[in-house]
């Protein structure tokens, strides 16, 4: 079915409808139309890293684990994965007359705002820093979503639109002031590639204002950009509450009957909440025509028709109930998770051997936590492999000693049981060859407008980036009684333990909220049943210090793109048991209308066959405007053979080879144009990072 033959459809429905039933189904929990045979239909379902909230289903890795695989392709098989439960569930659920909340095929994923400030507890819900990664991720994601057939295998949905990132506690009346040249060059492009590369079929407005107009009924975002400029035709939604806040949050209109007016004349056809509810008054005001509903409505009815609501014979009813949970995609999440996996240092200690009978310590908060696995918007595994069960697993016959240490955030017990937790932890370790502490945070600490404020996190956002002080303790005494200490940090954010700690540890993994399986795939990589290929997606700053306030949404100091400050740990960068060297780089065409085409060589020198994951960067200069230091450009993963060279040639677009001026205009550079071929940026840290320096060429 094409869309123009959903829209004539939808027509006719609607066409049947009194106001008062258009008025009803503008709501995200429409209610049934019993004469017309029109079933209750609740828009709100999510799927960011697996089907949520709708009982058994894979659990992949938390978005921002996905992103540091550094490979769309690897997404978009996720996310077909995510999209055949999704079928699956919706008609389990239709068979039972089921059309409930996080039952049907409108899915409020993926989450491709920007991860400028590590901080912000949401972060993890995104692809990380960079405009770029951000929109390839996001397109792959939007594809394995949505299928490629005449019907929609789902419908995915871009969110927050737009400039939305924080601060949590006042997202309900914050205004983000935001510079065109920000907007286009960083706040805006993932949207844009979402909705003109992959047709995305719904984009979710966000809770605050973009220099003082509401996100969800904002006449330059939404009438200008969206929906002129892109030519987006799909449907728009509120964030839940967000239309509510337009006159109770940011006191811009002065009742719901008049945000329902504005929100409506300006494209927003859904409405997660209530303020909806006061459209028949909004008519009776004379703020708004039936004809501006039927407008909307058409909408959102085009993306149900898409789904193939109104078909006889339901749409991918082929797909068998055997796909749920089914080994196949327990497979492609250990597979994600694994390569999720970031190696931030390995003095060689790494990987263990798996001979040794040696005792080893499996010690921290996170070690035997499933929410340190899964992160938040998440369903329900069959199965959950912690990181002590994968160490167990993975040597069964080998003694190995677990405690707690310590807690997430909250001091210790207090009393004898406070002493007892060190006490304990600290035998432990004395009493191992090797320890493998696992720290780091849970969506208890970290994510949206969570109810805690202390210390150490404010309404889900973090207030440092550094670990909370009860496990920095625990690192301090287990390094003191040994020296073969393992640390894995689980987290959606940027960690950082200190440079003191950093030096003491022998190696460090960043493990993100790998998933239900994710405690095996640390086990293995731990083991050596694989090397580690995944990248940083978002800088880990070395002290919060210094951040800009996080109120600031001016990307001047933020990201690897704008910031001179050294980092702790670079974006893009991520260690590997294999040795690999670049080398042959090729300039086969350049043109400012196509872009580039380059052609370089891989050789891997080690005894470890292995995955390596090839970032292009570019550089260039523009005397009319401010350029990044870097820019994400290309991106290539492949596995090559021990001892083995391979030959790959990259296409670069030339969106990605252009400057961006403070009026937002997207214009060729004036000046000289170079690109960098490496498995790491080519900023000075990840240089002496990694040992290496990547391939320079000048292409204009």
């Amino acid at each position: 079915m094409t869309r123009e033959q959903a829209r004539q459809k939808a027509k006719e429905i609607i066409s049947q409808m009194t106001l008062e039933e258009k008025a009803s189904q503008l709501l995200y929990n429409s209610p049934a139309i019993p004469r017309l045979n029109i079933h209750e239909f609740n828009w709100w379902n999510e799927g960011l890293h697996g089907v949520a909230r709708n009982d058994v289903a894979t659990v992949f890795p938390q978005a921002i684990g996905m992103a540091a695989t550094f490979d769309p392709e690897q997404i978009y098989c996720v996310a077909d994965a995510i999209s055949t439960e999704a079928r699956i569930k919706s008609r389990t659920a239709d068979e039972s007359s089921d059309h409930g909340i996080y039952k049907n095929l409108t899915f409020w994923s993926p989450n491709i705002n920007i991860f400028r400030d590590g901080r912000w507890g949401r972060g993890q819900e995104t692809y990380g820093e960079d405009p770029f990664l951000t929109s390839r991720m996001g397109v792959n994601f939007v594809k394995g979503i949505q299928g490629d057939g005449g019907f929609l295998k789902a419908a995915a949905c871009a969110k927050h639109f737009a400039a939305h990132s924080g601060p949590e506690k006042i997202r309900h009346s914050f205004d983000a002031e935001v510079s065109k040249k920000d907007l286009f060059e960083t706040y805006l492009p993932a949207f844009e590639a979402l909705v003109k590369e992959a047709d995305v079929e719904g984009v979710m407005g966000a809770y605050n204002r973009v220099n003082g107009e509401p996100a969800c009924a904002h006449k330059y975002l939404m009438g200008e950009i969206l929906f002129d400029d892109w030519g987006f035709d799909g449907y728009f939604v509120s964030d839940c509450g967000a239309l509510a806040d337009i006159h109770g949050g940011h006191a811009y209109t002065s009742s719901p009957a008049e945000t329902a007016a504005l929100a409506l004349k300006l494209g927003c056809n859904i409405n997660c909440g209530a303020t909806y509810s006061a459209v028949l008054d909004a008519v009776k005001q004379g703020l708004v025509d039936e004809e501006t509903i039927d407008q909307n409505l058409i909408r959102a009815y085009t993306t149900r028709v898409l789904l193939g609501e109104f078909e006889n014979e339901k749409p991918y009813s082929y797909i068998p109930f055997e796909k749920l949970d089914s080994n196949e995609h327990r497979a492609l999440n250990l597979e994600t998770a694994r390569r999720s996996l970031v190696l931030l240092k390995n003095d060689g200690i790494l990987p263990l051997d798996k001979n040794s009978i040696s005792p080893i310590a499996v010690i921290g908060p996170c070690a035997r936590s499933i929410p340190s696995l899964i992160g938040n918007y998440c369903g329900e595994a069959s199965e959950y492999i912690t990181i002590v069960d994968g160490i167990r697993r993975e040597t069964p016959d080998r003694q190995i000693f677990y405690t707690e240490g310590c807690h997430i955030i909250l001091s210790n017990p207090p009393g004898d049981r406070a002493s007892s937790y060190l006490d304990e932890a600290r035998a432990a370790a004395a009493h191992a060859e090797t320890v493998i502490l696992c720290v780091g945070l849970n969506s208890s600490v970290e994510g949206e407008e969570l109810p805690i404020s202390n210390d150490y996190c404010d309404g889900g956002d973090r207030l440092s980036v550094g670990l909370p002080e009860v496990q920095l303790e625990l690192i301090r005494e287990v390094t003191k009684v040994n020296k073969n200490v393992i640390i894995v940090i689980t987290a959606g954010s940027p960690v950082d333990i200190g440079e003191e700690l950093t030096e003491k540890a022998r190696a460090i993994i960043d493990a993100w909220y790998p998933g239900a399986l994710g405690g095996r795939a640390i086990a293995e990589l731990i083991y050596g049943d694989f090397s580690p290929s995944g990248k940083l997606p978002i800088t880990f700053p070395k002290e919060s210090a210094v951040l800009p306030d996080m109120s600031d949404y001016s990307m001047h100091s933020r990201t690897y793109r704008y910031s001179g400050d050294e980092p702790a740990f670079p974006f893009g960068f991520g260690l590997s048991y294999a040795d690999f060297s670049y080398g042959d780089l090729e300039l086969l065409g350049f043109s400012d209308e196509d872009g580039a085409e380059i052609s370089f060589t891989i050789k891997n020198g080690s005894n470890f066959s292995a995955r390596t994951t090839t970032q292009v960067y570019t550089r260039f200069t523009d005397s009319r405007t401010e350029t990044p230091l870097f820019q994400l450009c290309g991106l290539n993963s492949c596995v090559v053979s021990a001892g083995a060279k391979r030959q790959v040639t990259m296409h670069i677009d030339p969106y990605w080879l252009m400057a961006v001026t403070k009026d937002g205009e997207r214009v060729v550079p004036n000046g000289g144009i170079e690109l960098f071929v490496g498995d790491h940026q080519p900023d000075f840290k990840s240089c002496e990072l990694c040992g290496t320096r990547c391939l320079r060429i000048r292409v204009k």
